[in-house]
Formats: C-alpha cells, sequence, structure tokens
C-alpha cells in the first residue's frame, strides 16, 4: 500500500514505542474480539504492523493471522505470530473467496485513499455470517478538546476523511456487509504534548487530516510552543469500531 503517508518500512523499528506500546495495542485487541462472534475460528489482521495487536488475539479456537504491506513490520510481526504473518496489499489478498469469520483493519481506513477497495476485500474473503471490524473516524477521535485542539481543530480537514463512518458503512453496504453494533476503546499513551505535536506536525504526520503549507505549519508551531506544560500528555482519544456482518 505506496500511497500511505509514513514509510513504515522506516517506521518499524519504533513504531510501538511511539504509538502507546502494549496498553494501547491491549485495548484494541479486547475490544475486536468483543465483536468477533463466539464461533469465529479464524482471523485476519490487516495492517498488522508489528504484531503487538495481533499477537494479542487471543481466544480458544480462534486462529489469527496478520497481513502488512511493509516487508520491516512483517519481519516484527512473524516473531510474534511465528507462520502467521505474511507480506500482502489489503486490496488483493492472497485468500480465497469466503474463507475466514473474521477481519479486523484497526488503525488503517484513515491512512489510505482506497478505503472503498479494502472493505471489498474483506467481504470478498469473509464468509457468509463473518465479521469486519474496522476503526473509524480516528483522526476525529484525536480531537479531545484540549487546548491543542484548539490551536488545531480551524485547520482540521475531517471531512476528507476517508475512514468516515458514513463512507464506510456505504461500502460495506454495497459489498454485502451489514452494521452491527460497534465499540470504543481508549488510545492508551496516545495523549498529544504540545512540543511533540509541534515534532508531529513538521514531519508529516498529520498528513491525513492537515495540508498546510509550511508557513501555516509553523504559526502553528509558534502557538504550540507558546502553550504551557509543553511536556505534559492531554487526555488519550477514545477510538471508534464499527463492525459489520457478511449477508448470507
Amino acid at each position: 500500500m505506496a500511497e500511505t503517508v509514513l514509510d513504515y518500512e522506516a517506521e518499524a523499528a519504533h513504531y510501538d514505542r511511539t504509538r502507546g506500546g502494549v496498553p494501547r495495542a491491549a485495548a484494541a485487541a479486547a475490544a475486536v474480539l468483543r465483536l468477533v462472534p463466539p464461533g469465529a475460528r479464524t482471523l485476519l489482521d490487516l495492517a498488522c504492523g508489528t504484531g503487538l495487536v495481533t499477537e494479542r488475539l487471543t481466544r480458544p479456537g480462534l486462529r489469527v493471522y496478520g497481513a502488512d504491506a511493509a516487508h520491516a513490520m512483517v519481519r516484527v510481526a512473524a516473531g510474534r505470530a511465528p507462520g502467521r504473518a505474511v507480506r500482502a496489499d489489503a486490496r488483493r489478498l492472497p485468500l480465497p473467496d469466503a474463507s475466514l469469520d473474521a477481519v479486523a483493519a484497526v488503525w488503517l481506513l484513515h491512512l489510505v485513499p482506497f478505503a472503498a477497495d479494502i472493505v471489498a476485500e474483506a467481504a470478498r474473503v469473509l464468509r457468509p455470517g463473518g465479521v469486519l471490524v474496522a476503526t473509524v473516524d480516528k483522526d476525529a477521535a484525536h480531537d479531545v478538546g484540549s487546548d491543542i485542539d484548539a490551536i488545531l481543530r480551524p485547520h482540521r480537514s475531517v471531512s476528507a476523511a476517508s475512514d468516515r463512518t458514513d463512507l464506510i458503512t456505504e461500502a460495506a453496504a454495497a459489498h454485502g456487509l451489514d452494521p452491527a453494533p460497534g465499540t470504543r476503546f481508549t488510545g492508551h499513551g496516545q495523549g498529544g504534548t504540545p512540543r511533540d505535536t509541534v515534532r508531529k506536525l513538521r514531519a508529516g504526520y498529520f498528513a491525513s487530516w492537515f495540508d498546510g503549507d509550511p508557513a501555516t505549519t509553523e504559526t502553528l508551531a509558534a502557538a504550540l510552543t507558546a502553550l504551557p506544560d509543553q511536556d505534559r500528555p492531554r487526555a488519550d482519544p477514545r477510538y471508534r469500531l464499527a463492525s459489520f456482518v457478511r449477508r448470507d
């Protein structure tokens, strides 16, 4: 998936440390499992990254696999899910039709302009009654009402997000997936600090919602630098996990 914003080949070395580590991964895995039917026997974790979530998707009788497009990510994930992590494009999975009971796409759809294609491919590989579980509205979840958000909010283009709930629901319906109850979970360790927000802004971490020019970037950086408590994390986001069931 070359169209993603960050270089995930390079990110693999420090991904877990900068993304909330085990607490965030454990919360995500527990939320996914709440939405996977008790009788499910196979689950594919799409864009599994380093496998930190994948290895926590454990339940008796459930066989979990991971797939990621980045070589470096798969190498790390393979150590956590031996024999069950493969390199694959989420739009062209090396799987037959109707071969899985569940597909999870956590922190993926907001990164790409082809979210609908991923939903379509998930629908293809799901058996009737199978479930797709995916995070939606991720960037919006990071607006926790903090002083940081007050500065950034006028520049957030959430309406352009590729993982908007309405867009994903529409794509799901077009491919035989009906909405089901979802859930939420806390993004532990993801509460931003002013200093780190400046770093991420300049490094392009917010490209999925911010397309400002260099002058605007520096204006925002100056305002963020002027905030008090430069290294105090603000509130953690609460992510939304949507669920869709494959029609018979």
